[in-house]
């Protein structure tokens, strides 16, 4: 009889998660809060900046559309730069970096806020002047990114990896 009863658990267990498994994906609006988040943008290698904006993209688009529907003023952005990406908001690299630093011109008239580390700055030779206008040029990217995170800001460290395959090849 305890036997018959394990069994009879199991079994009515089993058909109450099926059509848990049986069915297609759902979809969820997560009810998202205003957003505040510090990026930490520290790569091998300057171009490596093109893919970590998408990053910053990809939040504030998915905030601004529907259902959320949030004004880019409602989110609290800020770009900590201290790696080999630092030439690419040097001014006299324009030119050679021009689609990313209209990119980042676009996002910073959209109040994302966009912080050099003065001690990478010092590494490479530039002063303040020396940066776009839309340039914060701090102290220190550690002490900016800890700072942030006081105020209870979420730190986001993107992750760049080389496409090896096309979506087409490996869905």
């Amino acid at each position: 009889m305890k036997h018959l009863l394990k069994k009879i658990i199991l079994l009515s267990l089993f058909a109450f998660t099926l059509p848990l498994f049986a069915e297609g994906a759902g979809y969820v609006e997560t009810p998202y809060a205003e957003p505040q988040v510090v990026y930490d943008f520290y790569f091998n290698e300057p171009e490596d900046i093109n893919s970590a904006l998408y990053w910053v993209r990809s939040l504030m688009n998915s905030l601004m559309e529907e259902p959320y529907s949030m004004d880019p003023e409602m989110m609290d952005i800020v770009v900590v730069i201290h790696g080999m990406e630092i030439v690419t908001v040097a001014s006299k690299n324009y030119e050679r970096y021009k689609v990313a630093v209209d990119r980042m011109r676009y996002f910073s008239e959209l109040g994302v806020k966009f912080k050099v580390c003065g001690l990478a700055a010092d590494d490479y030779g530039y002063a303040v002047e020396d940066f776009q206008g839309f340039i914060e040029v701090v102290p220190s990217a550690i002490n900016e990114l800890v700072h942030w995170q006081q105020q209870g800001y979420a730190l986001v460290s993107p992750t760049i990896l080389s496409k090896k395959y096309s979506i087409d090849e490996i869905r």
